[in-house]
C-alpha cells in the first residue's frame, strides 16, 4: 500500500516529490549548476535571479559566457553557476566506415551503426560543461520547454554525468523569461522527460538514414547520367522537404491541367443621388450561353425592378484568436511580407531577450492564471497604441478570444515587456505581436448590414449594403480591412427603372501559385513537420533549387523539382504525398506521451522506408525518363553496380570490438573479412588463394555466438582440400567448422567460440550445397547424419569412402586393416624415440594401413572419429600415398626414376592415383635442399599435392612421427598452402618443452636444480 501511494504521489505531483527529495540532500548541494539553452537565455535567467547582481567570468566558448551569483534553492543559500550552450551540443552521425558516399551501397544506411559526437566547434562548450560540472552537485536545465529542449536537456545530461555520475538533475519549467515565470520554476523544480527526449532521437535517426540514404541515391545517379545538369548538384531528400515539394508540385500541375470554361450571368446597375449600387443575380451563373440569352431577353422585355424584400440585421467581423506559432508564420508573410525563417528567427531573438513569451507553441487558449491586465498595463504607456490598451482596461479588463488548441506547455504567444528601442523587423515583428495581443483581448467589430432583392421578369437580383457601428479590435489591429458599403432606402414593394441591364460572359479561372503561409497552412493540414520545423522545409527545398519564387512571392516549382516528383510518381510510390511522413509525426506524439515504444516505432519506420528504397532502385529508370524530358536525353543509362558499390552484409560480429564484419575483395584478387571498425579495429581474416569464390548465404548458424552468425558459401580450388569435401559447400567461419577452420587457418577464431564444442573433423553442410560438389568429389561419398540429442539439428557429415576405418574385432581383439584381412603385429627395431614401440600393418602390404598398437585401446571411436578424422589434414591424399608401397618394415627400398629424371620412389601417390615424384628445394632459404613429393603431372595439369620427403613417414625412416594420433590431429594445428614461391609444411609432432639452462624436460629454468 505505501509503495502504492509513493507511486500515486510520483505520478500526480513529480516537482512534490522532486522537491522533497532535494530537501532530504539539501545538505550534500552547496554548488549548482544551471545550464539554458543559449547565452541570451541564460544571461536573462542570472539577471533575474541574481537581481543584476551576477558576476561574469569567460568560459572555453567565447560565445557562451559564465554567469556566477548566490541563490536561495533547496531550502538553502547555494553557489549557482548559469552558462549555456548553442542549441544541440551533440550530433548524430554514421559510424566511420559509413560516412563517406562510396563507401558503403546506400541501403546498408539503413541497418549501419548510428553514434553520438560532439562537433569540433561544440568541444569548448562541452569542456566548459564537463569542468562546471565536476565542481558541482547539483545540474538544473534551463532548456527550452519543447521536444527539441528536452532533447538538448539529456544531452547536457550525459556529458555532465560522464564526469560525475552521482550529479543531481533537475527540470526547470518555464514559459517566458519574466521574474515570476523563473522563480515560480525555481520553486518547482521537476524530472526531465525520457519520452520526449525519445521522440526526438527516433526522428533524428529516421531523418538521417532516410535522407542519406535516398540522398546518395539520387546524387551519384543522376550526376552520372546527366552529368552536364547535374555534376555539381547536391540532390538531397528529405522525408518531411521531398512532401512539401509536392504540395509545390501538385498545384503548379493542377494549374497547367486546368481547362478554363466559359460562363454567361446577368448584372443589373442602378444609379441614383446615393451613388451607383450594382445588384447580382442569384443564379450567379450559367454555363449555358443560349439558356443565359433566353432569360436576359426575358428581362429585357419587361425591365421594372421590384422591390420585393429589404432587411437589415447587425454583422460582426471576429477580433483574431490568441497567437500560435503557425498563425506567427502565416500572418507575417502574409500581412508583413517577411518569411517564416526570418519571422522566427526574431521571434526566438525577442523571447531570449525577456520581450515575448516563447515562440514555439500550438497553444491557442490563454490559461485562467495569467494575469492579462498586468501585460495590458505595461503597454498603455506607448502612443501608438497606449490609449487603445488603457480603453481596453477601463472597460472591464480583457476578454481574450482563445482557439481550441493546447500544447499543455506553453502559453499562446505575447509580449511580457515593454520596448520602443527595437528597430528594422524586430520592432515590425514585436509590434504585431502586440497590436495581435490588444486586439484579441479587446472586442469584435459591429456593424448592421442591409440586404434589398429585387425581381425582375421573375428573376431576383441581391444587393448588400454595410454601416459599420463600432470598429473596436480594428482601431488598434490595421492587418485586418472591413469596408462600409452605403446603398440607398429601398421601400418594399415599391418599383425603379434599372439604369442598366446586361449581360456579360467570363471564363473560369485556375488556383493561384501557393504563397508561403498557403503552404505552411498544407503542411500543418496534413501534419508534416512541426511548427518549429516548417519554415526549415521550406528553405530547404528552396536552397536546393527544387522551387522558386514569383514577383508575387509565389512558389514555382523548378525543373529538378518537378522531374523528381514526377519520376518518383511514376514509380507507382507516391513519396510526395504527405501519408508516410504523417503518420510518423503522429508516432512521435504517441512517444512523447509514453504510449508507443520508441524502438518498435523506429523499426517500423526503418522496414517501410527500406522497402520504397528498393522499388525507387529497382525502378530508377522511371527517374532517368522523367528527369530528361527537362534536362535532355541522359547522356548514358548505367548499370545499379557501376553506380554504388555493393551491399556490405554483415557476417559476424567482430570477436574484438563487436562491429560487424563484412566480405570485402582484395585489390589483387581474392577475398577477406573485415571489420567495420577498421582503421581502428584492425581484425580481418584472409582467405587464401584457394578459395575462388565467397559469399554470404542466409542461413545462420545455431551454434557460434554472438548471434547472429552468417554461413559463407566457398568454393575452393580443385586439389585445395581434401579429396572427402567437395569444392563447393556452405561452411560456418564461427568456429563450429574444424576442417574449415585448419584449411583457412582462422586464427582469430582457435579459441572456443560457443558454449558446447561440436565433435571435431565434420563440416557442416546442407544438401543443397553438397549438389555443388563437382563430379569426381561426388563418386563414392554417402552421407550420413549425426544427431547430438533429441532436439540437436541434424549435421549433415561427409564420410571418406576411400579411406576404411580401422575395425577392431572385440572377440578376438583382432585389427582389420583397410583390406579387411588380419593386420601383422610389428616393432620398432630402429634406433630412435620409437625403437621398441609395436605397431600394426597390412599383413598383404597393398593398403598401406599403420597403426600404433598402444593406441588400439583408444577403442573404435578413436580409430573412426580421431585417427581417420574428416578433420584432419592428411585427407588430401589417399592412405597409400601416406607410406610406400609394402608397408613401413618390409624391408624394400625400390626406388625408380620417371622419364624426367624425377625420383619416383618414393612410394607415395598424389591426387591423381599416381605415384608422386620427389624433388629438391633449389630456392635459398630454410628449406633449401629439402626433399619433397609432388604430382608428377606437367605443372598446369597438377592436382596440387604436396609432402615433405622427412615428414609422415612410417617409422623406420626419417622425420617419422613419434606422436600419438590424437597428436597428430589436433585442433590448433595450421597448414599453409604452396604457391608460386613457398611450400606446404604438414603437421608435425609437438616438441616437449624442456629447461633453459639444462635442457632436460620435466621443469623450467625456474626451478632448475643446476642454476
Amino acid at each position: 500500500f505505501r509503495a502504492a501511494a509513493l507511486r500515486f504521489r510520483i505520478f500526480f505531483s513529480p516537482s512534490r516529490f522532486f522537491f522533497s527529495t532535494m530537501l532530504n540532500r539539501r545538505g550534500q548541494i552547496q554548488r549548482v549548476l544551471c545550464v539554458a539553452e543559449k547565452n541570451d537565455a541564460a544571461k536573462g535567467i542570472a539577471d533575474i535571479l541574481s537581481n543584476s547582481r551576477m558576476r561574469r567570468r569567460e568560459g572555453f566558448s567565447k560565445f557562451n559566457k559564465i554567469y556566477e551569483f548566490e541563490y536561495h534553492m533547496f531550502g538553502q543559500n547555494v553557489s549557482v553557476i548559469m552558462t549555456s550552450v548553442s542549441g544541440h551540443l551533440l550530433a548524430l552521425e554514421f559510424k566511420t566506415p559509413f560516412q563517406k558516399w562510396h563507401s558503403c551501397n546506400p541501403l546498408s544506411l539503413f541497418d549501419a551503426e548510428v553514434e553520438k559526437y560532439c562537433p569540433d566547434n561544440f568541444v569548448d562548450i562541452k569542456r566548459t560543461l564537463e569542468r562546471e560540472a565536476r565542481r558541482c552537485q547539483a545540474l538544473v536545465l534551463w532548456t527550452d520547454c519543447d521536444r527539441e529542449g528536452e532533447n538538448i536537456g539529456f544531452e547536457i545530461i550525459q556529458v555532465c554525468k560522464a564526469v560525475k555520475q552521482n550529479l543531481q538533475v533537475f527540470r526547470a519549467h518555464f514559459s517566458e523569461i519574466t521574474p515570476r515565470s523563473i522563480r515560480m520554476a525555481c520553486e518547482n523544480l521537476g524530472a526531465a522527460d525520457q519520452n520526449i527526449s525519445d521522440a526526438v532521437d527516433v526522428r533524428q535517426e529516421l531523418d538521417l538514414r532516410i535522407g542519406a540514404a535516398f540522398t546518395r541515391f539520387q546524387t551519384m545517379r543522376l550526376q552520372k547520367i546527366f552529368p552536364n545538369v547535374l555534376a555539381q548538384q547536391l540532390i538531397s531528400y528529405g522525408s518531411c522537404q521531398f512532401p512539401t515539394l509536392g504540395f509545390v508540385v501538385e498545384r503548379f500541375k493542377a494549374i497547367q491541367a486546368f481547362m478554363p470554361e466559359a460562363f454567361y450571368k446577368i448584372k443589373v446597375t442602378h444609379e441614383n443621388e446615393d451613388g451607383l449600387i450594382e445588384f447580382n443575380w442569384k443564379r450567379y451563373r450559367l454555363f449555358h450561353h443560349t439558356a443565359c440569352l433566353v432569360l436576359y431577353q426575358i428581362c429585357m422585355e419587361d425591365p421594372v425592378a421590384t422591390v420585393i424584400e429589404v432587411g437589415s440585421k447587425p454583422k460582426s467581423k471576429w477580433r483574431p484568436v490568441a497567437l500560435d506559432t503557425v498563425e506567427l508564420e502565416k500572418l507575417a508573410s502574409r500581412k508583413l511580407k517577411i518569411n517564416a525563417r526570418e519571422t522566427m528567427k526574431i521571434a526566438e531573438k525577442l523571447y531570449t531577450q525577456g520581450y515575448i513569451s516563447y515562440p514555439r507553441t500550438e497553444t491557442n487558449i490563454f490559461p485562467k492564471d495569467l494575469n492579462l491586465s498586468s501585460l495590458i498595463q505595461q503597454q498603455t504607456q506607448d502612443q501608438h497604441w497606449g490609449a487603445f490598451a488603457q480603453g481596453i482596461l477601463d472597460r472591464g479588463g480583457p476578454t481574450p478570444r482563445n482557439g481550441n488548441k493546447s500544447d499543455q506547455a506553453h502559453p499562446p504567444i505575447h509580449p511580457t515587456k515593454y520596448t520602443n528601442s527595437l528597430q528594422g523587423n524586430e520592432q515590425r515583428i514585436y509590434e504585431f505581436i502586440v497590436r495581435h495581443f490588444l486586439a484579441c483581448c479587446s472586442q469584435d467589430a459591429q456593424g448592421q448590414e442591409t440586404t434589398v432583392e429585387i425581381d425582375i421578369a421573375s428573376e431576383r437580383f441581391v444587393a448588400h449594403g454595410l454601416m459599420i457601428i463600432a470598429r473596436n479590435y480594428l482601431d488598434v489591429y490595421p492587418y485586418d480591412k472591413w469596408n462600409a458599403k452605403v446603398i440607398p432606402v429601398y421601400e418594399r414593394g415599391s418599383q425603379f427603372q434599372p439604369t442598366m441591364i446586361e449581360m456579360v460572359d467570363g471564363e473560369t479561372s485556375p488556383p493561384q501559385l501557393l504563397t508561403e503561409a498557403d503552404l505552411i497552412a498544407l503542411m500543418e493540414k496534413h501534419g508534416i513537420g512541426t511548427d518549429a520545423t516548417h519554415a526549415e522545409h521550406i528553405e530547404t527545398i528552396k536552397s536546393r533549387m527544387y522551387v522558386g519564387l514569383t514577383a508575387e512571392q509565389r512558389f514555382l516549382p523548378g525543373e529538378l523539382g518537378m522531374g523528381l516528383v514526377e519520376g518518383y510518381d511514376s514509380m507507382g510510390y507516391e513519396m510526395s504525398k504527405p501519408d508516410l511522413r504523417a503518420e510518423l509525426e503522429a508516432n512521435l506524439k504517441l512517444i512523447s506521451e509514453g504510449k508507443k515504444d520508441k524502438f518498435v516505432v523506429l523499426r517500423e519506420q526503418i522496414q517501410k522506408y527500406r522497402q520504397v528504397f528498393l522499388e525507387a532502385v529497382a525502378k530508377a529508370n522511371k527517374l532517368d525518363e522523367a528527369l530528361s524530358q527537362y534536362f535532355g536525353e541522359a547522356a548514358q543509362m548505367v548499370q545499379q553496380e557501376e553506380i554504388y558499390p555493393d551491399i556490405q552484409l554483415p557476417v559476424r560480429k567482430c570477436p574484438q570490438c563487436n562491429r560487424d564484419m563484412v566480405l570485402k575483395t582484395k585489390k589483387a584478387g581474392g577475398y577477406y573479412l573485415s571489420c567495420l571498425g577498421y582503421p581502428n579495429c584492425k581484425t580481418a581474416v584472409w582467405f587464401p588463394s584457394s578459395v575462388l569464390e565467397v559469399s554470404r548465404d542466409e542461413s545462420v548458424c545455431t551454434v557460434c555466438q554472438p548471434h547472429p552468425v552468417h554461413r559463407l558459401k566457398l568454393k575452393f580450388k580443385q586439389g585445395s582440400v581434401p579429396a572427402t569435401m567437395p569444392l563447393e559447400f556452405v561452411g560456418c567461419i564461427g568456429g563450429c567448422d574444424e576442417m574449415l577452420r585448419e584449411i583457412l587457418d582462422l586464427k582469430y577464431l582457435h579459441g572456443p567460440s560457443r558454449g558446447q564444442q561440436q565433435p571435431r573433423g565434420h563440416l557442416q553442410v546442407n544438401q543443397s550445397s553438397n549438389r555443388m560438389a563437382s563430379n569426381e568429389n561426388k563418386q563414392n561419398k554417402p552421407l550420413t547424419v549425426r544427431q547430438d540429442g533429441p532436439n540437436r539439428s541434424l549435421n549433415i557429415i561427409q564420410t571418406p569412402k576411400p579411406v576404411h576405418p580401422v575395425l577392431i574385432d572385440d572377440e578376438n581383439n583382432v585389427v582389420v586393416c583397410n583390406c579387411g584381412k588380419d593386420a601383422v603385429l610389428l616393432t620398432v627395431r630402429k634406433e630412435g624415440p620409437n625403437q621398441g614401440r609395436k605397431f600394426y600393418k597390412c599383413g598383404g602390404g597393398s593398403c598401406n594401413f599403420f597403426l600404433w598398437a598402444d593406441q588400439q585401446s583408444d577403442g573404435r571411436d578413436c580409430a573412426v572419429n580421431r585417427c581417420f578424422s574428416a578433420g584432419s589434414p592428411f585427407l588430401n591424399t589417399r592412405p597409400s600415398a601416406w607410406f610406400r608401397d609394402g608397408g613401413p618394415s618390409s624391408g624394400r627400398d625400390s626406388r625408380h626414376m620417371g622419364s624426367n629424371g624425377d625420383d619416383m620412389g618414393s612410394g607415395a601417390v598424389c591426387m591423381c592415383n599416381q605415384p608422386a615424384v620427389t624433388r629438391t628445394v633449389q630456392k635459398d632459404g630454410p628449406n633449401k635442399g629439402r626433399q619433397f613429393h609432388t604430382c608428377s603431372k606437367p605443372r598446369e595439369q597438377q592436382c596440387g599435392f604436396f609432402q615433405w620427403a622427412d615428414e609422415n613417414v612410417p617409422p623406420g625412416l626419417p622425420g617419422m612421427l613419434s606422436s600419438s594420433c590424437g597428436q597428430q590431429h589436433a585442433s590448433g594445428t595450421k597448414t599453409k598452402r604452396m604457391n608460386s614461391s613457398s611450400s606446404d609444411k604438414g603437421p608435425t609432432a609437438k616438441k616437449q618443452r624442456t629447461c633453459g639452462i639444462c635442457h632436460q624436460p620435466g621443469h623450467t629454468r625456474v626451478t632448475c636444480p643446476h642454476k
